[in-house]
């Protein structure tokens, strides 16, 4: 298989040298470019048509949410944050960035960034269009990246959403309507105001008289969850 173009865009020599030593170790990727600022970084996309970019944040004449923005959809390859901030994490992940990479990080947690970076590459535009594969979580003072696929419903709670998922519940400062946008709509549906669920964790919707219903979860607790009058519609048809 044709290893993946590697562009990196960071502006601390330090980084771009550990960088590229953990990537050459790797027959899977090549790197193409090495990047101090945004305008070169800017330069080598268009030049090398890179396939994944670790794309520092806070970089000279162009951050890298700046080098995002002057690009369209289609040019922006599979996207790796490297920085020492976490206070960037939920834009990266509104600009569907892959992944996060806090400095310091360790081999482990690199290797990790690249295979989920890998596997969007190689998936092309069908991931980016499904919507989020992963939600960045503070969590005990610190990020935290939760696979959507664990999420079997989410509840409003006031400022925040409960994120109920396979190992247990956890709060998470967005708004529904935030995670109705970002979600893949083909996979989660809001059936209430204050409630998303998991089409796949759906197992029985029942119709009330009054024309409102309920849905019957395949969790450990056999949740009932309500859906409003306006919803019962698209659910059932969702659920064919």
């Amino acid at each position: 298989m044709t290893p993946l173009r590697v562009v990196i865009a960071d502006d601390e020599p330090m980084a771009r040298s550990t960088l590229r030593h953990l990537l050459e170790a790797s027959a899977d990727v090549k790197l193409v470019a090495e990047c101090a600022h945004g305008r070169e970084a800017l330069e080598a996309l268009e030049t090398h048509k890179p396939d994944i970019l670790f794309l520092d944040v806070q970089m000279p004449e162009l951050d890298g949410f700046g080098v995002l923005s002057a690009l369209q959809p289609e040019q922006i390859p599979a996207v790796v944050f490297t920085t020492a901030h976490d206070r960037y994490a939920l834009a990266a992940f509104d600009v569907a960035a892959v992944d996060y990479l806090l400095k310091p990080f360790d081999d482990a947690r690199f290797a990790q960034a690249l295979r989920r970076a890998m596997t969007r590459a190689r998936e092309g535009s069908q991931a980016s269009s499904a919507g989020l594969a992963r939600l960045a979580v503070h969590h005990l003072g610190r990020v935290e990246l939760l696979d959507v696929d664990s999420i079997l419903w989410i509840e409003a709670a006031d400022q925040y959403v409960k994120l109920h998922t396979v190992d247990g519940a956890q709060l998470a400062r967005f708004s529904m309507a935030h995670l109705e946008e970002q979600l893949d709509a083909a996979a989660f549906v809001r059936i209430h105001r204050s409630a998303l669920v998991a089409l796949k964790c759906v197992v029985r919707l029942v119709r009330e008289p009054s024309g409102t219903g309920q849905v019957l979860l395949n969790d450990e607790a056999q949740t009932w969850l309500p859906v409003s009058r306006s919803r019962m519609a698209i659910l059932r048809k969702m659920l064919g």
